[in-house]
């Protein structure tokens, strides 16, 4: 892949962010350069992993040049998500990668292949570590802002409740 779709360097603004109902939400990542503004769809288990991945990418960078570590003392502005949420494509993959000339760190996000023939859509951010480190703290704090996980299954709890399997049939559990 050649060229992408996509692509903002160094954003001006990069976060994730959930619309809907618990249990029924719809999971988005976007990012802003200038008057372009970029939605991707994601799966709610995508954006918990990224800020996984972000969080050991930080620690990896930080280790390798301690004068690069990120603080945790961020001020972090308004996360919320920008209308109008219209996605330019689902997100199938994500990857992390860290441009050390310019001391970013490069987010791609690809999509599937509409049909045989067409290159998949892709799209390339790239922002500050600082950008990075609070789009992490924000998402996973947009994750766990969803419904209760129940402790014996690991599967999410539903305001009506939710039947454990584990619990051998003795009674739905409840958040």
């Amino acid at each position: 892949m050649a060229e992408f779709t996509f692509d903002l360097e160094s954003v001006h603004r990069i976060t994730a962010g959930a619309v809907g109902p618990r249990g029924r939400r719809v999971f988005y990542l976007q990012a802003r350069r200038g008057n372009r503004l970029v939605t991707l769809l994601a799966e709610k288990e995508q954006i918990r992993e990224l800020a996984n991945a972000i969080n050991r990418l930080l620690e990896v960078i930080g280790e390798r040049n301690p004068r690069l570590a990120t603080s945790d003392d961020l001020l972090v502005t308004d996360m919320s998500l920008e209308e109008p949420l219209e996605p330019e494509f689902r997100i199938y993959q994500m990857g992390l990668g860290y441009d050390s000339e310019r001391d970013r760190i490069v987010l791609l996000a690809q999509g599937m292949p509409e049909g045989n023939d067409e290159e998949p859509l892709s799209a390339r951010f790239s922002a500050t570590r600082e950008q990075m480190k609070a789009l992490s703290i924000h998402a996973e704090q947009v994750v766990a802002a969803g419904r209760p996980i129940c402790g014996n299954c690991g599967r999410p709890i539903d305001p009506s409740g939710h039947f454990c399997p584990h619990r051998n049939g003795h009674g739905p559990v409840y958040s």
